[in-house]
């Protein structure tokens, strides 16, 4: 059996890989594992949120069970993005405890019957890999339950939550955005509410698209996988800019106005540069994933931006960013982090951040995005019933297709954290040269 956590939390189809069970017994060994009661309270406290697939009521009546069972008080913040779980943690509003852990029940960008569990530690922070193997190991040794005055209560749900959270990402924001007319995908999923209300209250004009609220339709072709719908949208409406959120709004990509993709590695790299003319890029340096293009590396040192560089998954940028001070990092799929604001991926707080650089420097974003010329990157998706054999057969294989390309390209093969497939990039100096080399590859595994 593999390892339970992926990259981002425990994921799988609801009711079959990830089941009521599993959910509450997770959720116990969580209550044994994270933390100490907050200052001044009898028992520790857990703030849990969901994004709105159907899936989440009954995994979040089970990891509520879970942690009152074990003597954990419970915070329900509701359907909510997941930076608002870890926000509860490091800075709770007004007259609320402190939460010593969260639990989001969310599988992100997946398709609607997956789901899945993410663990956020004191202060808001997500586990490491050996705080995750912790809790895998405590599920096959439960702790005692909690009897009598012991056993945890639901507190008073967090009153207005979403307007909570919304106030809270527009503190620190470096400008306004009146008067910018921009279109928002909240991908039918956790952003619905608190996406449109953040832009409006930054002073926007705000059209929302795949804004349902009963979750059967969560990243359903659309959100920050599927631009094509925001694209028709900035246009039909005569929009400065799109912005795309994933189901639980922890990703933002974007559309320009001739609805052109402006990927994370693009978005990061008109950040980067905002914080370096502001003087708050610390150390001159900014953390990116192996995913991120070559013309992103080039324009980071183009622009004197040092280019730390990490795994795949937001956690781990967080943890470099955190090792070297640094203020700013993020993903190519749209998660980045702002370490003055956040402790992990907020895909709204990046499009403020986004608008607010467009309105200041009084440029388009894709003049703005123009900083990245990004070299033809294609990325095959295989599916393999098992992982580990693919990899052993597609690591030599990619070795000496990157030996090939020397200095004008590259090649990456990785298992995906969350799901069974393995992810083959390739770029090269054409767009011709990389398919044909990645599409190569990934026949190299489905023929096997």
């Amino acid at each position: 059996m593999g390892r339970l956590f992926g990259t981002d939390g425990v994921r799988g189809v609801a009711g079959v890989d990830l089941t009521a069970d599993l959910a509450m017994r997770l959720a116990a060994a969580a209550a044994a594992e994270l933390g100490p009661p907050s200052p001044g309270s009898e028992r520790p406290l857990a703030a849990v949120g969901r994004d709105p697939r159907p899936s989440g009521e009954f995994l979040e009546a089970a990891v509520v069970a879970g942690l009152l069972a074990a003597g954990v008080d419970v915070l329900r913040l509701g359907v909510i993005p997941t930076a608002a779980v870890a926000a509860a943690l490091a800075a709770p509003a007004a007259g609320s405890r402190c939460a010593t852990f969260g639990v989001m029940i969310s599988a992100s960008h997946n398709p609607m019957p997956d789901n899945g569990l993410k663990f956020f530690g004191a202060g808001g922070s997500k586990l490491d890999d050996a705080t995750e193997d912790v809790l895998e190991a405590r599920l096959s040794q439960p702790g005692p339950a909690a009897v009598g005055a012991a056993v945890g209560r639901v507190v008073a749900d967090l009153g207005g939550a979403v307007d909570w959270y919304v106030d809270r990402l527009l503190a620190g924001l470096p400008a306004r955005a009146d008067g910018l007319r921009i279109v928002v995908d909240c991908a039918n999923g956790a952003a619905g509410r608190a996406a449109p209300a953040a832009y409006r209250a930054a002073g926007a004009e705000v059209v929302t698209i795949n804004d349902e609220s009963d979750g059967y339709r969560i990243n359903d072709g659309c959100g920050a996988t599927h631009l094509d719908p925001l694209r028709q949208a900035v246009q039909a409406y005569g929009a400065a800019l799109g912005l795309a959120h994933d189901g639980d709004a922890d990703r933002c990509l974007a559309v320009d106005a001739a609805g052109n993709a402006i990927d994370g590695d693009q978005i990061l790299a008109v950040l980067a540069v905002a914080l370096k003319e502001r003087g708050e890029l610390h150390g001159d340096a900014v953390a990116a994933t192996v995913m991120s293009n070559l013309g992103f590396h080039r324009a980071m040192t183009a622009a004197g931006i040092r280019v730390a560089e990490t795994q795949v998954g937001d956690r781990y940028v967080l943890e470099r960013m955190r090792a070297e001070g640094l203020a700013l990092g993020g993903e190519q799929s749209g998660h980045i982090v702002l370490a003055e604001h956040t402790t992990t991926g907020d895909g709204i707080l990046t499009g403020l951040h986004l608008l607010a650089r467009v309105v200041t420097t009084q440029r388009s974003l894709a003049d703005l995005a123009g900083i990245v010329q990004r070299l033809p990157q294609i990325l095959v998706n295989v599916a393999v019933a098992d992982k580990e054999a693919a990899l052993a057969t597609l690591l030599p294989l990619a070795e000496a297709a990157t030996a090939d390309l020397g200095q004008e390209g590259r090649v990456l093969v990785r298992a995906s954290g969350t799901e069974r497939l393995i992810r083959v990039m390739v770029e090269a100096g054409t767009e011709q040269r990389a398919r044909g080399l990645a599409e190569s590859l990934a026949a190299s595994v489905s023929s096997a």
